[in-house]
């Protein structure tokens, strides 16, 4: 992490990414491996605001990740660790053997010139993918599949790592970042490491026109406002005002909003004690 000197008052807080070990910072991404994503600025068809505070910042190019990491028995070599406008992590570019070339989420510790391979045998080398009955019991994991072939959908952010602590019945049991313990599907991938860029969560903006930059409007608290426009509003000077709720009287802090139809059946045991 860099941290600034106080030379301007928007440097007085300021503590961000150094970017070491970043290559390449100048060259643009691979361009067959992007696309332009059109920002609605949290607006739906109509053109109604449903979900709040989004709206400007700057223009962002999409790389399209590799999250299945299907190509198995064929090695590829990181030619480049680059950072993402739309991840808290870095990614890292591969090119296959057979000349394939894809990027994939970069795992801490992983340096350009290394191989990395999708296979169900040793070595067990932070990066390589294989499926979680493949693995020793211990192992540190991160892009877990909860489908087998349908692509990896959890601990995909900065610094984040899950452990892999039993295998039975044909299925693998999971501890998540969260502490929540699961089952998934002991044929379903994951990649062996955890996720680059841990010193994410140090990260201070130090003004608010940097988030203004990344595409967040402000937030007005409920308390500052009146109250028909939201349920903490009004009263004389500064109020303790209602139960913690959402503009539309939904309840927060400790409230459960999990859907009820939701299955519960793969959670062996829930974060929340």
């Amino acid at each position: 992490m860099k941290k600034f000197r106080p030379v301007t008052p928007s440097q007085r807080e300021l503590v961000l990414s150094s970017f070491d070990g970043l290559y390449p910072l100048k060259k643009g991404p691979k361009k067959s491996l992007t696309r332009k994503i059109k920002s609605h600025s949290g607006r739906n068809h109509h053109g109604h605001i449903t979900c709040r505070h989004k709206g400007g910042g700057h223009k962002r190019i999409f790389r399209e990740i590799d999250m299945r990491r299907d190509k198995e028995n064929v090695p590829a070599k990181i030619v480049s660790v680059e950072y993402d406008p739309y991840r808290s992590g870095y990614i890292a570019l591969l090119h296959y053997a057979d000349g394939d070339k894809r990027y994939i989420l970069a795992p801490q510790g992983i340096k350009i010139g290394d191989m990395v391979m999708t296979k169900d045998a040793p070595p067990y080398h932070v990066g390589n993918c294989m499926r979680l009955k493949s693995m020793p019991l211990g192992t540190v994991i991160h892009n877990i599949e909860l489908r087998p072939g349908k692509g990896g959908k959890l601990v995909r952010s900065a610094g984040l790592s899950a452990q892999l602590v039993a295998i039975e019945e044909g299925m693998a049991v999971i501890q998540l970042p969260s502490k929540e313990v699961r089952r998934v599907d002991a044929d379903c991938r994951a990649t062996i490491g955890s996720v680059s860029n841990p010193e994410h969560n140090l990260r201070v903006e130090g003004k608010a026109g940097r988030r203004r930059w990344q595409g967040v409007r402000p937030t007005v608290r409920g308390t500052a406002m009146n109250p028909v426009d939201h349920p903490h509003g009004g009263g004389e000077g500064k109020s303790k005002g209602n139960h913690p709720q959402s503009p539309w009287g939904q309840y927060a802090k400790g409230y459960r909003t999990r859907s009820k139809k939701k299955s519960r059946k793969w959670i062996v045991q829930e974060r929340r004690k």
